[in-house]
């Protein structure tokens, strides 16, 4: 949520704040802003809506000459998305401007206590609060007065700070909220996350909760929270410009699907080594392992479903009970954990703010913590006592695809990789799985290659009000995410059901030219579920199936089918989820919908 971005050195600042902060559009936003110093003056210009509105008003940066400057997009918290609202905000003397990613939670009382000492506010914002602080704390040296500004401040915050009075530096502040310094060579940067750097550098410094950092076109100087200097490696970017653009798709989410092939093979390849699953990131003892009794699994959203699919697998191949607990439950609920427990963190982003406030609790209970991440140096994967990364790369478009799949494939490894050492995956299982999980790739290029037929299908379906999705044990799983991603981008209520729960209630919303999409690709079940299929045709429905090929049974009882490859039950939500995934893509484009960035939502959720 909100994109943060600086840049100082000896080129025109403001195109390149423009570039970055497109480069940042898919965390979602809905309005942006820049500053930029000036002839000893800050210049500010913001707008409601998109970065392509504030790079229309400033000429693409052209009205707004400067070397230094600092820009945002921000998703509305506190107060409306107006010009007022957005960011950057000026102090009362204009001497000091400011950005900001998170929530300052004591942001009242400061108000309260800033109109009371004669300051001026121009917003409803809470980040309005930290540039009057700045003027109020100032005494000449900015490295202190960001010092005492910062001590003032509860919650999270990533900080972007530009001061007249020294106009080629920039002070970068964290905690609990994502930022990252870019390297340069005559220019140094700031951003929320890599992907606003890479066109300029691919050497980065990633502080931790409590850094702050100085940065002139000479260098950049990192400080602990108590003014201490510090020294902080600088690491490679791996990423590429190309990664982050769409190469030729209409969308970032329709490219990021027919990534997936590549970014599964990604995640898998480099661990499975001589016939066997080697997680050297998390290479417990069979004594070690055997000290935990349950695994809790905790996320939000999409992560939340993949450990939804996950969970059977690790029952199925370990034999230690798995509950699944979205993450805003889990915080606030009294858990029965303790240091017996696993505990299991799901996180695209690895700052999801719920997640990393369960993961504290849990910890502080005695679990172990086990992250699955994306983004490197994320502080999920800092807390974390092991971590293992997805390698799916950029995942610009905010409704997740390949994030899903890689945490999925990587799932799937964990549970074998434990059940081989716990000795409850045999011999005699252990090939076919593992020829199964090699075969992924492949396998989800032909689950794509299977259903050319998935845009013609989205004609049928894109105007219907509602659509429900069913399924049964894996396939339920796979049913959650299916209706996550239809709603979440075609704007379609869609909501499902284990299809063994129609009768309790659900089938009472089933009429005549309802559709029901439903999944039957657990090979154990497939007669049930074709019975709840039988049951809400004869109310009326419309039925997509989607199913293993060779499924000769649901051809005769759905009005539509999807095929999927044969696979073990137990990794067929990998595949199952990759026709969903089209056909809410397909949906949404259909209906006119702004695909890559949907209303009201973002890319990482870093507040509550």
């Amino acid at each position: 949520m909100c994109g943060i971005v600086g840049f100082t050195g000896a080129r025109e600042t403001a195109p390149l704040l423009l570039e970055g902060l497109k480069r940042l559009e898919y965390r979602g936003y809905d309005s942006a802003g820049i500053a930029v110093m000036g002839d000893q003056v800050i210049q500010v210009e913001k707008v409601s809506g998109k970065v392509q509105k504030l790079s229309d008003k400033t000429d693409g940066g052209a009205a707004v000459p400067g070397c230094t400057g600092i820009g945002h997009t921000r998703w509305a918290t506190h107060g409306a998305p107006t010009d007022l609202n957005a960011h950057p905000h000026l102090s009362n003397d204009g001497r000091f401007a400011v950005v900001h990613n998170g929530i300052i939670e004591n942001f009242a009382e400061l108000r309260e206590e800033l109109i009371a000492a004669g300051y001026t506010f121009q917003s409803e914002t809470d980040t309005e609060v930290i540039v009057h602080l700045l003027e109020s704390f100032d005494g000449g040296d900015l490295k202190t007065t960001v010092m005492r500004t910062v001590a003032r401040l509860e919650g999270s915050y990533a900080l972007g700070v530009l001061c007249s009075d020294k106009p080629d530096t920039l002070y970068a502040v964290k905690e609990a909220s994502p930022l990252i310094l870019g390297v340069g060579i005559g220019e140094n940067y700031f951003a929320s996350d890599v992907t606003a750097l890479v066109s300029y550098t691919k050497n980065a410094i990633y502080l931790d909760d409590g850094d702050f950092a100085e940065l002139t076109p000479a260098g950049i100087t990192v400080f602990d929270s108590t003014g201490k200097k510090i020294e902080k490696p600088v690491s490679r970017i791996t990423w590429t410009v190309e990664a982050a653009e769409k190469g030729g798709y209409d969308h970032f989410m329709l490219k990021e699907i027919m990534e997936q092939p590549a970014a599964v093979r990604a995640a898998i390849a480099p661990r499975v080594k001589d016939g066997e699953v080697h997680l050297d990131e998390f290479d417990l003892s069979p004594e070690e392992l055997k000290q935990f009794n349950k695994i809790v699994i905790t996320a939000c959203g999409s992560a939340y479903y993949a450990g939804c699919a996950a969970k059977y697998a690790l029952e199925s191949l370990c034999r230690i009970p798995t509950e699944v607990v979205l993450a805003s439950e889990l915080r606030y609920g009294e858990p029965l954990i303790d240091s017996h427990t696993l505990l299991i963190v799901i996180s695209q982003s690895g700052e999801t703010a719920d997640t990393i406030a369960a993961m504290k609790e849990c910890r502080s209970r005695g679990a172990k913590a086990l992250a699955i991440v994306n983004v490197v140096e994320s502080t999920i994967a800092k807390l974390a006592d092991w971590t293992l990364y997805t390698w799916a790369g950029p995942e610009i478009a905010v409704a997740t695809t390949k994030g899903y799949t890689t945490q999925l494939a990587v799932l799937f490894l964990l549970a074998m990789s434990m059940g081989r050492k716990l000795g409850t995956l045999d011999d005699d299982r252990y090939p076919a799985l593992l020829y199964d999980i090699l075969r992924l790739p492949k396998l989800i290029q032909n689950a794509i290659d299977l259903n050319h037929g998935i845009p013609a299908l989205a004609k049928k379906y894109h105007k219907s009000p509602s659509l429900f999705f069913i399924g049964r044990n894996t396939d339920w799983a796979v049913a959650l995410e299916g209706a996550l991603k239809m709603k979440e981008i075609s704007y379609i209520h869609a909501e499902s059901y284990a299809a063994g729960e129609l009768k309790h209630g659900t089938i009472a919303l089933i009429e005549e030219g309802t559709p029901v999409i439903a999944v039957c690709c657990n090979e154990h079940l497939v007669d049930k579920t074709i019975s709840n299929i039988v049951e809400v045709k004869a109310r009326g429905a419309r039925v997509l199936a989607v199913a293993l090929r060779g499924n000769h049974k649901i051809v005769s009882q759905a009005n539509d089918v999807i095929f999927i490859p044969e696979i073990n039950t137990l990794f067929s939500p990998i595949l199952a989820v990759i026709p969903m995934q089209l056909l809410a893509y397909h949906v949404a484009k259909e209906n006119g919908c702004d695909i890559d960035k949907p209303k009201n939502l973002a890319k990482s959720v870093t507040v509550e």
